[in-house]
């Protein structure tokens, strides 16, 4: 089984802010008698900033970019000197691997990426992943270590995505207050309804809400999450075989193939193209193709090759994503056009604005 394994801020490290190194240990020690196992694992680990944070005495989580960025370049060689150490004790070697969004935007960078985790992986190496907080800017930016985690188990075509959190799994509402739902089949607007964006202890940037959203990117790729509490690491055997611990959300039997899971999920998109109603239906219906006959509006700046989302007018809800074939200008001058009409007075290339074969239903 290929597992990916996200381990929040929470669990890396104690309440004064500095490395749990008992939490670390017995991690690494799971995670290698799982590998002795056959299993292929590849974690991924927040807890840079934090570290860097109590590295220096910094009380409070940074509130700028260029904090955060600082924190980071101070914390991560302690997270991963942490790692080494206690993956030496079991024989294990690790691999330190910093992604920024530009690697998933871009297809070369992100098949790149893709073989080397693999290589990685086939040489028993243990990849430890987190986002390059020290270069990384909001507008190219992860936002958490949730969707990252969900983008390797698309990338590397995972059976399962494991989240350690700071609560035993997913609540209709506050944990304290409410019920745990112990297995998900299908995420839909009431599940999202329950997740929230606060991080419970804190110390990480995430939330549920993040969580749910990794979950959706994973089970669009036919991948399966748990999300249990970080104080099991010692269950780690049991919770990727039963599932009695904490909440799984299945993956959909029907997955995207790798190039539309890129499409809907790695790529950021740049801007939106709103459809009339016929369009919409053609769309979800029919399989076909994006014509300019069928777009009304458009919003954002993009450009050929970009990925945009693609919503309803009427709705104004986001129900595909594809691969434009013009920049947002061109498109503005040939909106509700009829094919033939555009070519008599304009020179495009194709007819159309999306191919169904670069396009997804999300």
């Amino acid at each position: 089984m290929r597992l990916v394994i996200k381990v929040g801020t929470s669990t890396v490290t104690s309440a004064d802010g500095l490395l749990n190194r008992d939490n670390i240990l017995n991690l690494a020690q799971k995670l290698s008698i799982l590998q002795d196992d056959n299993h292929e694992i590849i974690l991924v680990s927040s807890g840079a900033v934090g570290a860097g944070c109590a590295k220096i005495g910094a009380c409070s989580k940074p509130k700028t970019i260029r904090e955060k960025q600082a924190f980071a370049a101070i914390g991560q060689p302690l997270v991963m000197s942490a790692y080494s150490d206690a993956f030496s004790k079991y024989g294990k070697t690790v691999a330190q691997v910093l992604l920024t969004r530009q690697v998933f935007d871009k297809r070369a960078e992100y098949i790149n990426a893709r073989n080397t985790l693999s290589v990685l992986i086939e040489n028993k190496v243990i990849p430890i992943i987190n986002e390059n907080d020290t270069v990384s800017i909001s507008e190219i930016n992860f936002g958490d270590n949730d969707t990252l985690a969900a983008l390797i188990a698309a990338t590397i075509d995972a059976d399962k995505l494991v989240i350690f959190t700071d609560v035993d799994g997913f609540y209709k509402g506050n944990p304290e207050t409410s019920e745990l739902i112990p297995k998900i089949e299908k995420i839909t607007e009431e599940i999202e309804s329950y997740a929230t964006s606060g991080s419970s202890s804190g110390k990480g940037f995430g939330g549920m809400k993040t969580k749910i959203a990794a979950a959706k990117i994973a089970a669009a790729s036919g991948v399966d999450t748990v999300i249990t509490n970080g104080s099991k690491l010692g269950l780690l055997r049991d919770i990727i075989t039963d599932c009695n611990y904490g909440t799984i959300i299945k993956g959909k039997k029907q997955c995207l193939e790798a190039k539309k899971s890129w499409i809907a999920f790695s790529k950021k998109p740049k801007g939106t193209i709103f459809v009339d109603n016929k369009a919409t239906d053609i769309l979800l219906n029919k399989g076909k193709s994006l014509l300019p006959s069928g777009i009304v509006k458009i919003s954002g700046i993009f450009h050929r090759g970009d990925t945009v989302n693609i919503a309803d007018v009427k709705i104004k809800r986001d129900f595909a994503r594809g691969l434009t074939n013009y920049d947002s200008n061109i498109l503005e001058k040939i909106k509700g056009e009829k094919t033939q009409d555009i070519k008599k007075i304009m020179d495009i290339e194709e007819d159309e604005i999306i191919h169904r074969d670069n396009l997804v239903l999300l």
